[in-house]
C-alpha cells in the first residue's frame, strides 16, 4: 500500500513539473446582447461590410482599458446594395 501511495505521489509530482505555468494571453469572446456594456479603449480591427447586401456577420477586435483583447461577433445590415436609397 505504501508503494502505491509513493508511486501516485511521484506521478503527481512529475505531472506538475511538466505543467505549463505561464499564463497565456487569452482572447475574451464577448457575446452580443441588448444593452451590452463595452469597455473599448482601442479598436484593433472591424469587418468592412461595404458592398454586401442584407444581414451579414461582422467581427470587432478591440482592447479594453486594462489592455485585454476582446472579440465580438455580431450581425449587421450590410451597406452598399445597389437599390438602397
Amino acid at each position: 500500500m505504501k508503494l502505491f501511495i509513493l508511486g501516485f505521489a511521484a506521478l503527481i509530482a512529475t505531472g506538475s513539473a511538466f505543467a505549463d505555468t505561464t499564463a497565456a494571453a487569452s482572447v475574451i469572446h464577448d457575446k452580443p446582447g441588448f444593452f451590452m456594456h463595452m469597455d473599448v479603449a482601442k479598436v484593433l480591427s472591424s469587418t468592412d461590410t461595404y458592398g454586401q447586401c442584407g444581414i451579414v456577420p461582422a467581427r470587432l477586435d478591440y482592447l479594453d482599458s486594462q489592455g485585454r483583447e476582446h472579440v465580438l461577433d455580431y450581425q449587421v445590415q450590410g451597406i452598399g446594395c445597389p437599390n438602397d436609397n
